[in-house]
C-alpha cells in the first residue's frame, strides 16, 4: 500500500507505516498540507491493527534521512499573517493537534531526527516513543529569534528538561547536537547516520508480535552517544531559575564568565517582549497536562499575529530574518527593561470561552 503527494510519502512495509518527509529544498518545513497529510496519514494508521508502529524521517538533497525537519513554512507564517489569511489559523490549530496526536498515538512512533530539528520538526518528534538522534543531528527551538515563542508542545517538553535548561533553550534558541539531546531528555537513543537506513528497511522487513516488541526491537539499535552533557549546568540552574527576564539578562550581564557574557548578549538580540512572554510560559507549562499547554499556546499564536495590530513581533522578526534578511529587527519595546507586566499577561488571556476553543476537544 503507497500513498504519494509531493511533500508527505506514506507506506505501509510489513507491520509498519514509514512517513517520509519528500520537502528537501526546504529542509521539510512544514506546510498546511504536509500537516493535514500526516494529520490524515496517522489517524488511519491508529485504528488499523494491522500497523504496530510508525516510523518517520526526513528527505534530503543528497537522497533519505539528512534532515528531518526545520519548522514550519516561516514565508507562508509571514505573508498569511501580514495579509490576514485564515489559513494561518488553520495552519496552527491543525498542526498542534497533530503535535497531540503523535503523543498520544498509542503505538510506538519512531522519530529517526537526522540533520537539523527545529521547531515544528521537534513537535513532529518529541511525541515519539523513540526520539533518535545521530551525530549529525543538529536541534533547537530558536523562535525567540522571529519574535515568536516555542510552540507545538514545546512549553511541555522543555519545560520537562533537567533544572532550568528549559528555560535557557527556549529563551536563547541555542542549538545543540544529538548526545546533549538524550542528557536534556529531548532524545531517547543515538544512532549513527550510516546505520538509519539499514535499520529503517529492517523495521519492514522484521516480523513482530506487537508494538511492545517494535520498541524493543529499535531500542536494541541504540549504541552509546558518546560525550554529551549540559555545559555551564551551573550557570544555567543559577541565571534561568531568576523571576523575569530582565532580570536574567541584567544578572548574566554582571557575571564577567565568558559563557554569560555571549549567552547576555545573544538575549539582547531577541525580541524582549518575547523573551517575558516565553519565560512566562515555560514557567505555566511546568504544572499543565500537554492539552492544556498546546490550548495555551493556541491562545497565545492568536495574540502574536493578530490581537496586537501593527504591533506583531513575529511579522517583523520574520521579515528581518526570512523575507528583507536585513537581521536588524525593529522590536517593541526595544529593550526588556521596558517590556510592561500587563502587555505579558495579555499573551495568556484566551480570546475563545473554553467550550469554543480550536483545541477543546484535545485531553
Amino acid at each position: 500500500m503507497t500513498e504519494m503527494t509531493a511533500e508527505v510519502l506514506a507506506e505501509v512495509r510489513g507491520q509498519v507505516g514509514f512517513i517520509t518527509l519528500n520537502r528537501a529544498k526546504a529542509l521539510n518545513a512544514l506546510s498546511l498540507g504536509m500537516v493535514r497529510d500526516l494529520l490524515a496519514t496517522l489517524l488511519t494508521w491508529q485504528k488499523d491493527d494491522k500497523v504496530l508502529a510508525v516510523a518517520i524521517r526526513g528527505n534530503g538533497k543528497e537522497g533519505a534521512f539528512g534532515a528531518f525537519c526545520a519548522g514550519g513554512d516561516i514565508r507562508f507564517l509571514h505573508k498569511a499573517g501580514s495579509t490576514g489569511n485564515p489559513e494561518l489559523e488553520d495552519f496552527f490549530t491543525e498542526e498542534y493537534a497533530l503535535n497531540h496526536l503523535i503523543h498520544t498515538l498509542g503505538k510506538p512512533y519512531i522519530a529517526f531526527m537526522d540533520g537539523i530539528v527545529m521547531g515544528g520538526g521537534m513537535g513532529i518528534s518529541q511525541g515519539g516513543s523513540a526520539r533518535i538522534v545521530t551525530e549529525r543531528t543538529k536541534m533547537a527551538m530558536p523562535e525567540t529569534i522571529i519574535g515568536l515563542f516555542p510552540d507545538v508542545g514545546g512549553g511541555y517538553f522543555l519545560s520537562r528538561c533537567p533544572g532550568r535548561v528549559g528555560e535557557w533553550l527556549a529563551l536563547t534558541g541555542d542549538s545543540f547536537n544529538g548526545a546533549d539531546a538524550i542528557a536534556y531528555k529531548l532524545a531517547d537513543g543515538f544512532m549513527p547516520a550510516d546505520k538509519q537506513a539499514g535499520v529503517w528497511e529492517q523495521l519492514g522487513a522484521e516480523q513482530f508480535a506487537n508494538g511492545t516488541a517494535v520498541q524493543k526491537w529499535i531500542e536494541s539499535q541504540y549504541v552509546a552517544a558518546g560525550e554529551g552533557g549540559i555545559g555551564n549546568r551551573a550557570h544555567i540552574d543559577k541565571y534561568f531559575a531568576l523571576p523575569t527576564a530582565v532580570d536574567i539578562v541584567q544578572a548574566l550581564e554582571r557575571d564577567g564568565d565568558e559563557w554569560c557574557q555571549k549567552t547576555a548578549a545573544a538575549l539582547r538580540k531577541r525580541s524582549p517582549l518575547m523573551l517575558e512572554v516565553v519565560l512566562e510560559q515555560i514557567r505555566r507549562a511546568r504544572d499543565m497536562t500537554l492539552a492544556e499547554d498546546l490550548r495555551m499556546e493556541r491562545d497565545m499564536v492568536r495574540h502574536c499575529f493578530f490581537l496586537r495590530p501593527g504591533q506583531s513581533e513575529t511579522i517583523e522578526g520574520i521579515r528581518a530574518l526570512a523575507v528583507d534578511k536585513d537581521h536588524t529587527p525593529k522590536w517593541n519595546p526595544e529593550r526588556v527593561e521596558d517590556v510592561k507586566r500587563d502587555v505579558v499577561e495579555a499573551f495568556f488571556k484566551s480570546p475563545w470561552p473554553a467550550h469554543s476553543h480550536p483545541l477543546a476537544a484535545l485531553t
